[in-house]
This record gives C-alpha cells, structure tokens and sequence, in this order.
C-alpha cells in the first residue's frame, strides 16, 4: 500500500471557494478585493482559497478557458494572484478535458495548423459513441467551421467547450508547463475538474477510462516533483464508488470531493430525517494512507444527483426536488444515450435551501444552515466552504434571468463596500456565520480527535432524528452529536460511554471549555454539540 508520512493537511486546514470576481467595485479589480476579504474576517476559514478558474474565458463560469497565458483583465494580472497567496495557499483548477472554441488550438485545428489540430479532438457521428455517459443534454459532437471547411468536434460539455486530445503528447506537455506557473505564483492545491472524461475510446462509456487513472498518476508526479508539499483533488461527480477510485490505489488523488455529502445533508436538513444520511455514514470508507475526502456541501455547480444513485429511493428524491423547487430552487437535467433526459443536479443557494417551507422562511434557516457547515467538521477529512453560503446569499434570480444559466442562481457578486458594512453588524446572517464557524475552526484545530484523519464511528444507525459520531480513540476521544429535527430532545450520556467512563465532561461548542455533570444532554433544534470526558 502506497503510504504517505505526512499529508498536507491538518484540522486547522479548511478550504474557501470562490470566484475571482466574488467581490466587486467600480473601477477596482476583483483579485485586490478578494484579498482584502480574506485578510480580514475570513482568515481563519481560507488557509486554503480555490480560486475557481481566473483565465481569459468565454463561458461557463470560467470553464471554456480561451487563454492559459493571461488572467481576466477584470480580475487582475498574475502578480495580483501570487499576492492573493500571501498567508496562505491557493487551489486552482487544470480543466483537462476541454478549452473554449476561441482557443487558439481551436482556431489552429480549423485551419489545419499545429499543435492544434493533433491537440484538438476530432471525431464524427458514429454509433460507436451510443454508450457514452452524459453529464449535460447538449450534442456530443458539434461541428464548427474552418477555412478547409467544417470540422467535427468532441464536445462533452457544451459546443463553447471543445474536447482536448490525451493521446497527443503535447497535452500533457502544455499542462506541464501550466503547472509549473501556476506553482510559482502561490498555488499548491491542484483541482482536476471533470477529470473522468479526459479519455475517449469507441464502443466504451468514455468515463473513467484506466488511461485517465494514469493520467491521474502522473499528474500527482509532475506535481510532487515541482511542489511536494502540494495536493491534486480529483472532482468527480458521479456514483460513490466510481468518486473513490481515484484514491483507491494511494498513488492518484490525495482527495476526492466528497460527492454524495451535499445531497444527503440537504435532503436530511429540509425533511429533518436523517436515516438516510447515518445509513451512509456506517459505510464510510477505508481509504489508503495520505488520502482523504474533502467534505463540502455548497459550491459554485449545483447539488449533484448521480452520487444518490443506489443511495436514495425515488420517491424520498421527488420530494427532495420538490422541496428545492419550492425555495426556489431549479432542476437541471442530463441525457441518457437512449435519449431519456434524467435530474442531474438541483441548482440552488445553499442559504435558500435551509429556509423553512412554511409562511417565515427565516424560522430554524441560520440554525439548519450552521447545523449544516459543523457538521462537514465532525467528518474525517477536509472540510470546504463555499464564500456565498457563509455569506447567506439567497438564490439570485436577476443573475440567472439575465443569463439564462441555472447554476447562475448560486454565482452572486457582493459588492465591496455593502459587504464590509454586513460584516461589521453582528447581527447580520453573513457576520454571524462566520463568527461561528470561525469558533468552531478554532476548536477543531486545537481537538486530536478532530485531526482529518482520526478514526470515526457512527452511533446512530439506524435513527432518524439524531446523527451521533464517535471521533478519535482511548482518552483522545470526541462524541459530535447532531439534531436534524426543530425539535428539543435530552440525549442520555450513558448511552455514549460505559458506566467506568468518568461523569464530568465538556461540551466544545456551547460554550467550550465548560465542566459539566449532568448524566443527559439537552438538545436545540438542530443543535450541534462536540462532548468530551473532562
């Protein structure tokens, strides 16, 4: 088994997500803002800031990357990211399996010119490609016109984002290369967006194919040899078992986001059933040494639905859709290759998606919200927060209808100077998340039992209004007990401990550090409480 002395993270270590222009000023660009930010009240949550993609695009947040070479004017320059890094590391994305049809490999391609047209990947309509899996309803192959004439393209995710050819050397060559600076400004965290695609063959599912396993693997070298104390993160969004193979072998990722958290979380916070979610828990993996799972909930996509596959029944799904529909959310679809369109994500805020269904949307949404985001710190691995879930942004509608894109309703912008005045009131949502989660980081940083990799056991199988884990081992050990429903409930401390265990003991979170021996502990509406023996 492939081992790991010391991984890259610790339980101070935490991962902010966000975009470039998050934070927005008239005449300012947004990479100086953004720092200014994360200097200030969000310090101790962004020891490690991805940054999602801040080159020169043409669409899809960022994604379809028109140019390696240069930032978005409207963010900054390259000087503006590595200073962004200063007092902390940044993650960046290499989205392997396209650029954007502006691309000058696309434009090269056309033109029969190279490198662009071995690195561009052409192919036809052809049944040989009837098994491929989907993750969007747009065309598999699009054609573009060329001054030879038109090509045939391979386009997974769209026609503005045209499919790369791996089996070119100068690929792997140009990403290389792309590594290398983006090492030298700051970054050391590598995200390997919708990397399962990156292989195609005929007459396969074009996922997951063994030859993106090895790219994988030579990613993780190319990034050892120029930055070893760094760290590639596979983002996968599929079924559960398909997500782990990438760490299975300890010689590809060192983390794989956790895909079927942020549906099992949400779908327990809004039903207050958590049966499903302990269910899940009980079978967490055992994954080789010096690798891990980053546990997120909220991000810049929506909520995937393929890691629910064999993990939630249909009609526990309809429901979960149609509770999101009901806070506004959208459902966005993907295509089967017999043409069946299947949900393939739900498209929401994470602030809107803990509101209450009834007549005040506000009733519990702060408590299922913070509920929600200590939860990902009771887990083994590494937790990630997305910037406008902290900051209690609701789903933004006039973003999505001027758009048209649905995963627009959880992109906002903050505009510089409304935000500072948020934070500065307490009683504002944004500056009380932070606060408390802030605390919470502080605890955890400071609780053997919490260290990413401490063993957990799950406590509460099989009930549906509590989730009960066990963290660390002999005297180091931490009970995290969570309450999915809005209503109070005593929990009986003996059930935790045997009857030799000491009675007094301390509750980390509310408020830490204080002794207490009462034999039952009084659970809030969706209270989340860290319990050690004294």
């Amino acid at each position: 088994m492939h081992t790991q002395a010391k991984p890259p993270w610790k339980a101070s270590t935490s991962v902010l997500i966000c975009y470039a222009d998050s934070v927005i000023e008239t005449d300012r660009t947004s990479l100086p803002l953004l720092r200014q930010l994360l200097d200030g009240p969000l310090s101790s949550l962004s020891s490690i800031v991805h940054v999602l993609p801040f080159w020169r695009s043409s669409s899809d947040g960022g994604f379809a990357i028109s140019s390696h070479d240069e930032l978005e004017p409207r963010f900054g320059d390259w000087e503006d990211l590595a200073a962004l890094s200063r007092g902390r590391l940044l993650m960046a994305d290499l989205v392997l399996n396209h650029v954007s049809a502006s691309h000058p490999w696309v434009h090269q391609c056309l033109q029969d010119e190279e490198p662009g047209r071995s690195c561009i990947l052409q192919a036809s309509p052809d049944p040989c490609w009837s098994d491929v899996v989907r993750p969007r309803s747009s065309p598999l192959i699009s054609r573009l016109a060329g001054r030879t004439g038109s090509k045939h393209v391979w386009t997974t995710f769209g026609p503005d984002q045209v499919d790369l050819n791996w089996q070119e050397p100068e690929v792997l060559r140009h990403f290389n290369r792309l590594m290398q600076r983006l090492f030298s400004h700051g970054v050391g965290w590598l995200r390997l967006d919708a990397v399962g695609y990156v292989w195609k063959e005929p007459f396969t599912s074009c996922i997951h194919r063994p030859q993106a396993h090895a790219i994988v693997e030579v990613l993780r070298l190319l990034q050892k040899a120029h930055y070893p104390a760094g760290a590639v993160v596979t983002e996968t969004n599929v079924p559960e078992a398909e997500n782990l193979s990438y760490l299975q072998s300890g010689r590809e990722a060192h983390l794989a986001y956790n895909f079927p958290l942020p549906p099992l979380l949400l779908e327990a916070s809004q039903s207050e059933r958590c049966d499903l979610l302990n269910r899940w828990l009980a079978g967490w993996p055992n994954l080789p040494d010096g690798t891990n799972l980053l546990n997120f909930s909220a991000s810049h996509d929506g909520v995937g639905l393929r890691p629910l596959e064999g993990l939630m029944d249909q009609p526990r799904l309809l429901q979960l859709l149609a509770g999101c529909e009901q806070r506004g959310g959208l459902i966005s679809h993907r295509r089967l290759s017999d043409g069946t369109e299947v949900p393939y994500e739900i498209n929401i805020s994470w602030w809107s998606a803990m509101a209450d269904p009834g007549r005040d949307p506000t009733r519990w949404q702060r408590e299922r919200f913070l509920l929600s985001q200590r939860f990902k710190l009771a887990l083994p691995g590494v937790p990630a927060f997305y910037l406008p879930a902290l900051l209690a942004a609701p789903n933004d509608t006039a973003r999505f209808q001027a758009s048209g894109h649905r995963r627009d309703l959880n992109r906002p912008q903050f505009k510089a100077a409304t935000l500072q005045h948020q934070l500065q009131d307490p009683e504002q949502d944004a500056s009380s998340n932070i606060a408390q989660l802030q605390y919470a980081m502080g605890q955890r940083a400071n609780l053997p039992a919490l260290e990413p990799d401490a063993p957990m056991r799950v406590l509460s199988t099989g009930r549906s209004d509590l989730v009960i884990l066990e963290r660390g081992l002999a005297h180091a050990r931490l009970w995290a007990i969570h309450n999915f429903s809005s209503t109070r409930q005593s929990l009986v401390l003996a059930s935790l401990w045997d009857a030799s265990t000491p009675q007094e003991w301390i509750d980390h979170l509310n408020p830490a550090g204080t002794v207490k021996t009462e034999r039952q502990l009084e659970l809030e509406p969706f209270g989340v409480y860290w319990i050690s023996n004294r």
